[in-house]
């Protein structure tokens, strides 16, 4: 129902902790926000390892009884968003396997680029797939390894992939963390006393009480099991490339990822926003919840007062029944409402994180402007968005990205904005300690990290195929997704 990037999946892992799954699905509900068509945990007691997965939240999935049926010291669990492959079951994770090198089971947040090409090699072997998702070739390419230990299977398999990955996979004895030699995708370790646990970002360990050690290296493989933690790196170095986007939008601002403050970081791009995009206006309006801490950075910065003038409703499901009259902007009014206080007869900023297709945009400037405002100037803290992702989440094509194919006075124009202002792409990177040499920009830039078939596409859930066409600006959306 909103006009965001979809976030990708959460990955979650516990070793030597005598309710590991229970653990596991505290960790869950801390990483929901990244994904919420699926959840599962597969639990190991050293003698077998056992799942549960299913459609839907966490808590709707996880009871106590059905957490008694996974007994053991070492768990995974997942949250899924699909990025590539379709939105069923049995493409929910973990996925588990049984083999010659015994059971195993994995957790990805991230896309392998080129796992098109791999499973057409597998099939032509003589594999047959259960999933269409692009994380089952890495299990087909481990149990089809002739190597002598888990260990040298494992690094067989991952060796031969390409684009973004950070796994958690669980064994019959031992918790193994991956992470891929660019580090576009978040993987944390942490620690309560001899317990480990690996998660996709800080905020999970927060809640279950164990203290952050260390990021998973990018390249790394962790393998944590009886005999301690052991770190290996069998890949090629590779240019560091951490999505900015967990930055912008995706972390919890709870969170620390790749190192940095989420919280901070997103203070640092309002505060750059106002610098760069100021405007004489009376009150500074985030659109909640994920354009809350910019929102706070640019009144800092401009010494506008920040106001709440827009109140999310947090207990809408994903579904809800659409009046017998339809109700003008119907989607948007069920999730936020405005603070007609705040806003009449004063000159707003509305600070977003993103704009995307400007659909829900436009719509969130009208309900402004029918509050009362003077005037309406719209603040978004990034650079304007014009090319999809394929490194693990899921973003509209390129002709469906507004900014990709109109100038910033014509979607000025259709949001029916007084002003519009973008963050620059310099103001982002000046906004982390790190700057450019460390992240990912391709869905700002075009240029992309790790190549990938571009005449093969269509197996990545976008297309970066145009027709070369303008497309027209998006016709008014229905009001409800029911």
């Amino acid at each position: 129902m909103f006009d965001k990037f979809k976030d990708e999946c959460g990955v979650f892992g516990v070793y030597g902790h005598p309710e590991a799954s229970k653990l596991t699905y505290l960790g869950l509900y801390a990483l929901q926000h990244r994904g919420q068509e699926s959840a599962g945990i597969a639990a190991a007691d050293g003698d077998r390892v056992r799942l549960v997965k299913q459609m839907g939240y966490v808590n709707d999935i996880f009871d106590e009884p059905t957490l008694a049926t996974l007994p053991g010291t070492v768990a995974i669990g997942h949250t899924r968003y699909s990025t590539a492959g379709d939105s069923k079951l049995s493409n929910a994770q973990p996925i588990l396997i049984d083999c010659v090198h015994g059971q195993v089971g994995i957790c990805h947040n991230g896309n392998i680029v080129n796992a098109n090409e791999i499973r057409d090699r597998l099939v032509r072997a003589g594999s047959i797939f259960q999933t269409n998702s692009d994380t089952e070739v890495v299990l087909h390419l481990y149990a089809r390894s002739q190597a002598g230990s888990i260990e040298d299977a494992l690094v067989e398999s991952i060796t031969q992939l390409t684009g973004a990955f950070s796994f958690a996979l669980i064994t019959q004895h031992a918790l193994i963390a991956v992470r891929d030699p660019h580090g576009f995708r978040p993987l944390a370790l942490g620690r309560l006393g001899d317990a480990w646990a690996v998660t996709s970002e800080t905020c999970a360990l927060d809640l279950i009480g164990f203290s952050y050690v260390r990021d998973v290296e990018p390249g790394e493989v962790l393998i944590i099991g009886p005999q301690g933690v052991r770190s290996i790196k069998p890949f090629p170095s590779a240019p560091l490339s951490h999505c900015i986007f967990e930055h912008v939008y995706f972390a919890r601002p709870d969170s620390d990822v790749f190192g940095e403050s989420v919280n901070e970081v997103r203070t640092n791009l309002g505060r750059a926003l106002a610098r760069e995009t100021g405007v004489a206006a009376d009150v500074v309006v985030p659109i909640p919840d994920s354009g809350v801490c910019a929102a706070i950075g640019y009144s800092d910065e401009s010494r506008v007062p920040m106001r709440f003038g827009l109140i999310r409703n947090h207990y809408v499901g994903r579904t809800f029944i659409e009046p017998a009259q339809s109700i003008r902007h119907f989607g948007v009014k069920v999730k936020l409402n405005t603070v007609r206080s705040i806003l009449e007869g004063r000159r707003v900023v509305l600070i977003d994180d993103s704009l995307v297709r400007g659909t829900t945009s436009r719509k969130i400037v009208r309900m402004v402007r029918a509050a009362g405002a003077k005037q309406v100037h719209l603040r978004i803290s990034c650079p304007p968005t014009v090319s999809p992702c394929f490194y693990g989440v899921d973003t509209p094509r390129r002709r469906e990205l507004i900014a990709a194919t109109h100038s910033q006075e014509e979607i000025r124009k259709y949001v029916g904005a007084d002003s519009l202002g973008y963050l620059s792409l310099d103001g982002l990177l000046s906004s982390v300690k790190t700057r450019s040499t460390s992240y990912c920009t391709s869905c700002y830039t075009g240029s992309y990290p790790v190549a990938f078939p571009r005449d093969e596409s269509g197996y990545l859930q976008l297309s970066l195929k145009i027709d070369g066409q303008v497309e027209p600006l998006p016709e008014e959306e229905p009001e409800t997704v029911v």
